[in-house]
This record gives C-alpha cells, sequence and structure tokens, in this order.
C-alpha cells in the first residue's frame, strides 16, 4: 500500500509515493519522488497506518531525488513519531540534491535524524530556510555579474576578432580561439587581451604587453601550423 502527496498536476506523476514492506515487527519506508510543501502529511497518513507494535522504522530515502527546506518538515514528523511512540527511526541513503540540502542546512547526511531537532533553539534546520536562500542569492549574484562582464566585453571582442580576421586571413571562429588560447596562454583576461589588441590597432596605439605579444604569437604559430 502506497500513500501519494497532494494532487498531482496532469501529466505529472504524484510527487512523492512512499511504499514499504514490514519485516515482523520492523517498517521499512521507501519514498520515491520529491519532499516538498504536502510531503509531511503524507509521511503522516503512511506511519498512522503501521500496525500496532511497530517497533522499529526505518525509511530508505535512495528513491528521493529532489527536496526543497519545506520538505525538512518531513524530518519533524520522524521525529515526532518517534518520541510520541518511543520507536527507533532512521532515513538513511541519501544521495544527490537532497543530501546537499541536508548539507546546507548542516545535517548529518548519513541519517539527519541524528542532528538537533527544530524545535532546538541551537538546531540548524530553523535556519535552513535563510542558508538556502542566501545561497542562492549568492549563485544568483555571480551569474548576474558575469552576465554584466559578458555583455560589457562583448564589443571589444568583437572588435579584436575583427582586427585577426583582416590582419591574418582567419574566420570568425579561428579568431575567437587565436584570443582565447591566447588568454590562456597568458593568464590574462579574455577582455584585457582584446582591449590590448584594439588599442595597438589604433592610430597613435601602444603595443600590448610583452606577455601578451607572446602568448598571441603562439596562438598564431599554432594556428599556422595546423
Amino acid at each position: 500500500m502506497t500513500s501519494a502527496a497532494s494532487r498531482p498536476l496532469p501529466g505529472r506523476q504524484d510527487i512523492l509515493v512512499i511504499g514499504g514492506r514490514m519485516d515482523a515487527d520492523r517498517a521499512l519506508l521507501i519514498p520515491r519522488g520529491e519532499l516538498v510543501r504536502g510531503s509531511a502529511r503524507t509521511l503522516s497518513e503512511k506511519l498512522d497506518q503501521l500496525p500496532t507494535g511497530t517497533a522499529r522504522v526505518d525509511l530508505d530515502m535512495s528513491g528521493v531525488y529532489f527536496m526543497d527546506t519545506a520538505g525538512l518538515e518531513f524530518l519533524e514528523v520522524l521525529r515526532d513519531h518517534s518520541r510520541r511512540r518511543a520507536v527507533p527511526v532512521t532515513a538513511t541513503r541519501w544521495n544527490g540534491q537532497p543530501r546537499r540540502i541536508l548539507e546546507l542546512a548542516g545535517l548529518d547526511t548519513t541519517d539527519p535524524l541524528r542532528s538537533p531537532a527544530l524545535g532546538d533553539p541551537a538546531s540548524p534546520l530553523s535556519s535552513a530556510v535563510a542558508r538556502e536562500r542566501e545561497e542562492r542569492l549568492h549563485v544568483l549574484q555571480e551569474e548576474v555579474e558575469q552576465l554584466r562582464q559578458a555583455i560589457a566585453s562583448r564589443p571589444v571582442i568583437d572588435q579584436a576578432r575583427g582586427i585577426l580576421m583582416a590582419t591574418y586571413g582567419c574566420s570568425s571562429d579561428e579568431a575567437w580561439h587565436i584570443l582565447r588560447e591566447a588568454s590562456q596562454l597568458s593568464n590574462t583576461k579574455l577582455r584585457d587581451v582584446a582591449e590590448s589588441l584594439t588599442s595597438c590597432a589604433a592610430a597613435e596605439g601602444t603595443p600590448p604587453p610583452e606577455e601578451i605579444r607572446t602568448a598571441l604569437s603562439r596562438a598564431l604559430s599554432r594556428r599556422s601550423s595546423r
């Protein structure tokens, strides 16, 4: 018998399905799907269906492929069941993205139920949402900054490619590879290599720094030898 979390969207499977079996007085539960809002209720229903006299509950979490911070309520339901019924409860075999969420929350990834409870002021669960939001914001800020730099760099890089194409008769793709290789060889940002090249081509331009000149020469030599 299985329990399913909430109603699935049209054309989508149930978010969470909990299967399982009894082994004498031990219950083995196997959740599959996503731990999101509503999953805690599904678990509560499943636990209420366990036979009287169940002396132990073990969960195999290997079938859970996604978890958000709302899914942490799932762990509190397990803690509460263990306290109320005075039975040991474990939740093991976490992997993938759910394991990463446990790490961000500062929980034991082997069995998070061995970590402090949500009601404990020192519990990392109480700050899990804030931690996840902070990390997501940091990642988003990095992505935005990279995009901003790429947009700002595009004109000068295109100009440098045009200079290489006109000077050496190479294609646009070849010019791009030359710039990128020169950047790697000189350990210089691609934008800086492009700016040095365009400055050099100006009416009163200055030659690129020696390390960039050497890197460009090597990149051009490699192209000629291919």
